[in-house]
C-alpha cells in the first residue's frame, strides 16, 4: 500500500509540475503575442511636428539642416516636411489644419492680418534681397524694367512676387495698370514664358533660375535688390502655439542651430539643401554670401507688413480699408525665452 501511495503522490507531483509548466509557457506565449502585436515605437519619445514649406527654396536651409543634423531630434521632436511651391500654399495648409507650422514670406502674413486670420509669426528665419526679381524675354523687347510697360507679365497673385512686380513698376513711375497681369502657379512660370504666353514673369528663386535656363541668351533677369527684401517666417495658428509653448521653444532652438550651421558651414549646408533638388542652383551658390540665415523678431517685419497692407488696400486687393495692428500677429514669448537679444520688436 505504501508503494501505491508513493506512486500516487509522484503522479500528483508530476501532474502539478506539468500544469505549472503549461501555465508558465502559456503566459510566456501571451506575453510574446502582446509584444509582437504592439507596434515598435523607436521614436515614441519624439513629438511630431508637421511643417509646410517650399523645400526647393534656399530660405528653408535652417529647417533642412536642423532635420538632417539632428537638431530637432535632440530637442525631442521629429519634423515631417510637407512640400509646397509657395508660401501662400504653405499658409493655406496651416489655416486648413494640414500642418502645424508653415514657412511664408511677409505677404501671406500681411493678407492673414487683413483677413483677421488667427495666425502668429514665431520667428523670421531668413532674409535676402537677391531671391526675388523679374525674368523677361529679349525678343519681346524686355531689356530694362522700364520696358515692362504694355507687356504681359506672369505672376502669382497675392504673393511676394506680386508685391515685387508693383515695386519694380513703381521705380519706373509705372503701375500694375500699365501691364497685363496674368495669374499662374509658380511651377507653371517656366512653361508660360518659354511658350511665349507672357513677355515677362515676376517670381523668386529657384523659379527665376529655371526660367533663365530655359530661355538661355533670350532671357534677362532683374533682381529685386533695393526694391524688395524677402523676410521668410515661420507661422502657426494661435491655438496651436498657445497649446504647445514648449514645442515652439524646441522648434526655435533647433532652427537657431540650423541657421548657425547654414551661415558657418555654407558649403556643407548647400550640399544638404541641394540633395535631390531638380533645379540648377549655380545662381544660388553665387548669391549665398548675401543670404542671412538667422532667427529674429525684428521691428522691420512690422514696418514691412504695414507698408504692404497699404499697398494691398490701395490696389484693392482686399475689401478692408484700415491697416491692422500687426503686433497681434507675432508670438513673442518663444523667442524671448530662447533668444531675447534677437527680439527688437517694440512692444
Amino acid at each position: 500500500m505504501t508503494g501505491v501511495k508513493s506512486r500516487q503522490l509522484n503522479n500528483k507531483t508530476v501532474l502539478t509540475w506539468l500544469v505549472c509548466l503549461f501555465l508558465v509557457a502559456f503566459s510566456i506565449g501571451l506575453l510574446y503575442l502582446w509584444i509582437m502585436r504592439t507596434p515598435a515605437k523607436p521614436e515614441s519619445s519624439l513629438q511630431q511636428v508637421i511643417i509646410a514649406t517650399n523645400t526647393e527654396y534656399v530660405g528653408t536651409c535652417s529647417i533642412t539642416a536642423a532635420r538632417e543634423k539632428g537638431y530637432f531630434a535632440k530637442e525631442g521632436i521629429v519634423v515631417l516636411i510637407q512640400s509646397h511651391s509657395s508660401g501662400k500654399a504653405a499658409m493655406d495648409a496651416v489655416l486648413q489644419g494640414q500642418a502645424n507650422l508653415g514657412t511664408v514670406a511677409d505677404i501671406p502674413v500681411m493678407f492673414a492680418g487683413l483677413d483677421q486670420r488667427p495666425v502668429s509669426v514665431i520667428a523670421t528665419i531668413f532674409k535676402t534681397e537677391k531671391d526675388h526679381g523679374i525674368v523677361g524675354r529679349r525678343d519681346r523687347g524686355v531689356l530694362t524694367p522700364a520696358d515692362l510697360k504694355g507687356k504681359r507679365v506672369g505672376v502669382t497673385l497675392s504673393t511676394s512676387s506680386h508685391f515685387t512686380l508693383s515695386a519694380f513698376l513703381n521705380r519706373q513711375k509705372l503701375s500694375v495698370k500699365d501691364v497685363t497681369v496674368i495669374n499662374y502657379k509658380p511651377e507653371e512660370f517656366a512653361d508660360a514664358i518659354d511658350r511665349g504666353e507672357v513677355d515677362a514673369v515676376a517670381s523668386w528663386e529657384p523659379f527665376l533660375n529655371t526660367m533663365m535656363t530655359r530661355l538661355g541668351s533670350n532671357g534677362v533677369v532683374f533682381y529685386g535688390k533695393d526694391v524688395y527684401e524677402s523676410l521668410y517666417n515661420v507661422v502657426g495658428m494661435r491655438s496651436y502655439i498657445a497649446e504647445q509653448p514648449e514645442t515652439i521653444r524646441k522648434v526655435l532652438r533647433a532652427l537657431d542651430q540650423g541657421s548657425q550651421y547654414c551661415n558657418d558651414m555654407p558649403d556643407a549646408a548647400r550640399v544638404i539643401h541641394e540633395a535631390g533638388k531638380k533645379t540648377d542652383t549655380k545662381e544660388q551658390r553665387a548669391a549665398w554670401a548675401t543670404y542671412r540665415f538667422e532667427i529674429v523678431l525684428d521691428q522691420g517685419l512690422l514696418l514691412a507688413l504695414e507698408d504692404q497692407a497699404r499697398w494691398a488696400i490701395k490696389n484693392k486687393l482686399t475689401n478692408k480699408t484700415e491697416v491692422p495692428n500687426y503686433l497681434d500677429y507675432v508670438y513673442l514669448d518663444g523667442m524671448e525665452k530662447i533668444k531675447p537679444s534677437a527680439v527688437t520688436i517694440i512692444h
